[in-house]
């Protein structure tokens, strides 16, 4: 064999193991990467069945306490806090007197351990509730309250369902719900009392500062024109004279005759602005303004929170909202 057949056979030799060796090194990374993705594959797949495995948390299911508008619901979570799960079957900025249950309202309430309404005549829709669900309990939060009968109309002689617009009455119902909870979950009654306790409190300062400010209005200005006879209540705690278009929200509501009555009564009384409600329009309200020299002052509410990013998200908020909305119509010149 002569020397460059010699060099050209060392040269195949070379070439051919260092094929093989990167084969060789080829193969080990596959290899190499199988056992990673293999490893990363176990660690999810523990990862997961621990994420599945219950926590004490969310192995405790909350009981379910329904209330039939947001006000009361709102006044439910603040007493029963994360012992239970307050939801409302009506949504922020429902009309709630005619208001219908749904076929999904129904499903909701099968969950429910405990139903809270307001009564006197608000919400007549819940007895369809009642006759779906005769084991669930429904308790009316109002019951105790100094009721105010409707002065006029169709409506004359029945009770004002709107008590809570009184803090003093929403006192009342701070003890009607904390009494119920309890009664359902006795094992949390300190906590449920001591919620109740500060609740109560929160709720009297608010009174004392309401009262403090309508007490700035003139006697000769204190008249509080609405659409809905809605604030007998909180007219009969701080001393307002209140004028309303109808009574109560209804289908037969906003007569011509309804609407002159208090055109004339605005007229002869220089009042400088009426309102409305947030959950009512407020066409019939922007006529008697027009008709008038009052403004049509910010909306008003009553028998429904504002939805998270509005002025009202709580019953606290609702309460002192409103009557600074009204302080403010009154005192304009």
């Amino acid at each position: 064999m002569t020397l460059m057949a010699q060099k050209y056979q060392k040269l195949i030799i070379g070439t051919n193991l260092l094929k093989r060796n990167r084969i060789m090194i080829k193969n080990l990374v596959i290899a190499g990467l199988l056992v990673v993705i293999a490893v990363l594959a176990f660690q999810r797949n523990d990862v997961s069945q621990q994420a599945q495995l219950p926590t004490a948390e969310s192995a405790e299911d909350k009981v379910v306490v329904l209330s039939t508008f947001t006000v009361i619901a709102d006044m439910v979570s603040e007493i029963g806090g994360d012992k239970i799960d307050s939801r409302s079957i009506t949504k922020p900025g429902a009309e709630i007197h005619g208001y219908q249950p749904t076929p999904s309202d129904l499903v909701q309430a099968q969950d429910a351990s405990i139903i809270f309404e307001n009564g006197m005549n608000l919400e007549l829709w819940t007895e369809k509730l009642r006759a779906s669900l005769p084991d669930v309990p429904v308790v009316r939060v109002s019951d105790g309250v100094e009721v105010i009968n409707i002065s006029s109309d169709a409506y004359a002689g029945k009770p004002n369902p709107h008590a809570w617009m009184s803090p003093q009455q929403g006192l009342v119902y701070v003890e009607n719900i904390r009494r119920e909870l309890t009664n359902i979950l006795p094992e949390h009654e300190v906590y449920f009392r001591e919620r109740a306790e500060d609740y109560s409190a929160r709720i009297q300062e608010l009174d004392e500062r309401l009262a403090a400010t309508v007490a700035d209005l003139p006697e000769n200005n204190r008249a509080l024109v609405t659409c809905e006879g809605a604030f007998s209540y909180l007219a009969n705690d701080y001393g307002l004279d209140e004028i309303y278009l109808w009574a109560t929200n209804s289908d037969k509501q906003g007569t011509p005759q309804q609407v002159a009555r208090v055109i004339e009564e605005v007229n002869s009384r220089n009042i400088p602005a009426v309102f409305c409600e947030s959950t009512v329009e407020p066409q019939l309200q922007s006529e008697v303004a027009a008709a008038t020299e009052a403004e049509l002052g910010g909306l008003l509410y009553v028998d429904s929170l504002s939805e998270a990013d509005g002025p009202a998200t709580s019953y606290i908020n609702l309460l002192e909202h409103t009557t600074n909305i009204i302080v403010a119509g009154l005192t304009k010149s």
